[in-house]
């Protein structure tokens, strides 16, 4: 019994490369865009589609964006660098398709910069012993700049903007500012008032032993300046506090004609000078206690000396 065969005209198979403009899609694309690939291997115009189970990659595609070529065999591919030939990643194929499977430390390589990001920007010290104990894979350590969504996140409060003027004489303008220590002086201060020359940047600082005391020396000041200097103070700035906003300090300040410039409620900055002025007197009389074994309670020594520092 003879049969007959009919011969099948040859099947010409071809890959079409759909640009990130197709004039026709058989698929539903959702958005396109690019991606990074292990071994610093990327890929330009990748269109996704979310129903497709399978990440398809276009031979084509990849060898342009990377400069590459694929070799493939029986058993797998090769993606070597066009230039130098040298081999970037071995795939080893047991199937009827020549899957991409990259090595895990591969997938796992990354720096501690991504890794801040994906554990929701945790500090320095909490990556490193994560690092040290292995619960996460790091093979480059990354820059050791400053997160900038860090900065912003921690902030409680929008920026204040650094002040330039300057008072254009001595005494045309007096920063001033309570501060309470937590321990009493061997002398029985628990309070010192600083007055800061805004032209001169000059400091005085004056021991308290009560609050109310404040408005007693200001009015002393005062009289020492008009005598000695033969000028007139001319504003005052400070806090809002109770102790400079009184009916006692209004009256004085309006019978002199002095300006009293005071601060909005929780805005510490707005008398920046003084809070600042505290802060560097504080510094040097811990400073001095320190070096000589001094107790706190001598607060008051220390304060004078460091006031003409």
């Amino acid at each position: 019994m003879s049969g007959t065969s009919t011969q099948v005209p040859p099947i010409k198979w071809h890959l079409t490369l759909v640009s990130s403009h197709p004039p026709q899609l058989l698929l539903p694309i959702t958005s396109t865009g690019t991606t990074v690939l292990p071994h610093k291997l990327h890929l330009n115009n990748v269109l996704v589609f979310p129903n497709l189970i399978k990440n398809l990659i276009s031979v084509r595609q990849f060898t342009t964006d990377n400069n590459c070529s694929v070799e493939f065999d029986p058993f797998g591919c090769s993606v070597k660098d066009l230039l130098t030939r040298n081999k970037i990643v071995r795939c080893d194929s047991f199937g009827p398709l020549y899957p991409l499977h990259l090595p895990a430390s591969a997938l796992l390589a990354s720096t501690l910069s991504l890794w801040h990001q994906r554990l929701g920007h945790p500090g320095h010290e909490v990556l490193s012993k994560l690092v040290q104990s292995s619960a996460i894979s790091c093979n480059k350590r990354g820059s050791d700049s400053l997160c900038h969504a860090c900065q912003l996140g921690h902030h409680v409060r929008l920026p204040f903007h650094a002040s330039s003027s300057r008072a254009s004489c001595p005494f045309e303008l007096l920063h001033c500012d309570l501060w309470t220590s937590p321990i009493t002086s061997v002398s029985g201060h628990k309070y010192y008032l600083v007055i800061l020359d805004d032209f001169s940047h000059y400091l005085w600082t004056f021991p308290l032993r009560l609050k109310s005391d404040k408005f007693s020396t200001l009015s002393d000041f005062f009289a020492y300046v008009r005598t000695q200097f033969n000028v007139a103070v001319q504003g005052i700035q400070c806090d809002n506090g109770t102790e400079f906003d009184n009916s006692s300090s209004r009256v004085f300040f309006l019978a002199n004609g002095i300006r009293l410039r005071m601060s909005c409620p929780y805005t510490s900055p707005q008398n920046g000078k003084a809070e600042r002025i505290i802060r560097t007197i504080n510094n040097t009389v811990r400073s001095l206690l320190f070096r000589v074994s001094v107790p706190p309670r001598f607060l008051v020594a220390a304060l004078s000396t460091a006031t003409y520092c």
